[in-house]
Parts: structure tokens; C-alpha cells; sequence
């Protein structure tokens, strides 16, 4: 059987694969998602699961919204750090839960009953809408992007807020740069991960190395072979921003939202 991880914490991630490897070295974790964006996305792309252990609060709003978008069948398994109010709506609506931190016993017995669930052929499509009003939380859950990062200059940490930040890039590391030209260290292993904690209306991702705020966009230069070249507001910054031709279009259309 194959199982899908969405937790956006890592170390919690690692954790809890390694635990489901001792509780049955047969199911086989097929993949790690950390956000509903990156979920979304793997659904998208991927077939459906025999099991889910999906946390409740991810990093980019809560992973009821992902179910909302697909019609699932498999087991879902949710770990949660909520009050007994809320569990006790996980209870009412029959759905499994583990409690983080997570205990061994409990996750062998949830294992085991999605499992007895799969063999019976039991259809487990999750009714999100009565989950969120057990819940009392709007259908429509905020999403929670991120509001500052933490960068590093000279083993020193200061706290940018997102609003100040020109465009994230990457170099060896990954930088990102305010609209005063300052420069820091972030301390993530790839842009993709900064891109799901960014709100798309406010970032995009320009190209591989480059991820930027749409208020540092001065002006967009169409070039002879359908590319796009950005020009930002601050003066400090040297150099443009290329966008490709298969991305231009898309481009476009986020600057008009």
C-alpha cells in the first residue's frame, strides 16, 4: 500500500515516516507535500493514494481545503495539535486522528484501521463541508502566507517583512533582497519551498532563481524573441528580470489582477 505525507513541518515529516516504517515496513511513502499549494498540486498529477496523514494547519492555510478540491476515497488521517472541542468534532464525523506529538500505539491502531477500511472497500470521501461547520470554521478557511522571513547577514537575524522585499533569488544559497537593496540568507533549501509561503497575488516566480514582489515592478520590456524583461523600482538594483516566453502570458495576467 502506498501513503501520502502532508506536514509542513520537516522534522515532523521525517518523524512520522519513520514511525509508519516500524508500525508496517509494507506501506511504502510515496511522497511528502508541505502546503495546500504543493498538495494541490500533487493531486493534480498523481493518483490517488491508498492512505492520507495530512496535519490539520499547514503553512499556507488548513488541509481541509485541499479535500474540498478533490473527491477522495482513501483513508485520511489527520494529526492535529487542536483542543478536545475540535476532536471531539473528528469524532462525531468518524474520522481518524493522531495527536501530535504522535504515540506509537495510537498510530499502529490507525494504520490498522484504515487498512480494515481499504480491505472492505469502505468509500471514505470526506464530507468537508460538515467537518468545517463541527468545526465552526468558514468554508472558505483564510490562508495564513507568511508575513516575514528571517534573514541572515553576518550571523546576525533580522526579521524583513514580506512587504519589504524586492524579489527572493538564488545563488549557491538562497537570498532575499529588500526594496533598499539589502541582501540576507534565507534559511530554505530551495525557492520552491519560499514560493508556497508567498501570497501568488503578491510574488511570482519569474524564472528557476528568481521569485518577485509585484510592488518592485517598475515597468516590463518586451523583448524580439517573446520574452519579458522586468525593470525594478529601486535604483540600487542593477540588473532586470527575464521572463520567458512560455511564461510571459501568465505574467501578464498576474499583473492585471
Amino acid at each position: 500500500m502506498n501513503a501520502l505525507i502532508i506536514e509542513d513541518e520537516k522534522l515532523v515529516a521525517l518523524e512520522l515516516a519513520s514511525s509508519i516504517a516500524e508500525v508496517d515496513p509494507g506501506l511504502n511513502i510515496i511522497g511528502t507535500v508541505g502546503s495546500v499549494k504543493t498538495a494541490i498540486r500533487w493531486f493534480s498529477e498523481n493518483a490517488e493514494p491508498d492512505i492520507i496523514f495530512a496535519d490539520v494547519q499547514l503553512s499556507d492555510g488548513v488541509s481541509f481545503r485541499i479535500f474540498e478540491q478533490f473527491r477522495l476515497s482513501c483513508p485520511i488521517i489527520f494529526t492535529t495539535a487542536y483542543n478536545e472541542y475540535a476532536i471531539q468534532a473528528f469524532k462525531v464525523n468518524g474520522i481518524d486522528y493522531l495527536l501530535k506529538p504522535v504515540d506509537w500505539d495510537e498510530l499502529k491502531q490507525a494504520i490498522a484501521k484504515a487498512q480494515s477500511l481499504i480491505k472492505a472497500k469502505s468509500n471514505q470521501s470526506l464530507d468537508v463541508q460538515k467537518l468545517l461547520n463541527a468545526l465552526n470554521m468558514p468554508a472558505a478557511a483564510k490562508s495564513t502566507y507568511k508575513e516575514h522571513f528571517l534573514g541572515n547577514a553576518r550571523n546576525s537575524w533580522v526579521p524583513i517583512r514580506v512587504s519589504d522585499i524586492a524579489y527572493f533569488t538564488r545563488d549557491q544559497l538562497n537570498f532575499m533582497v529588500t526594496n533598499g537593496n539589502e541582501r540576507y540568507i534565507v534559511d530554505y533549501d530551495t525557492l520552491d519551498e519560499i514560493e508556497d509561503l508567498l501570497d501568488p497575488s503578491q510574488f511570482y516566480r519569474a524564472n528557476r532563481h528568481c521569485i518577485v514582489n509585484i510592488n518592485a515592478v517598475q515597468s516590463v520590456k518586451g523583448l524580439a524573441n517573446l520574452k519579458l524583461s522586468l525593470r525594478l523600482k529601486s535604483p540600487n538594483h542593477q540588473f532586470d528580470i527575464e521572463i520567458s516566453r512560455d511564461k510571459a502570458p501568465s505574467f501578464k495576467k498576474w499583473l492585471e489582477k
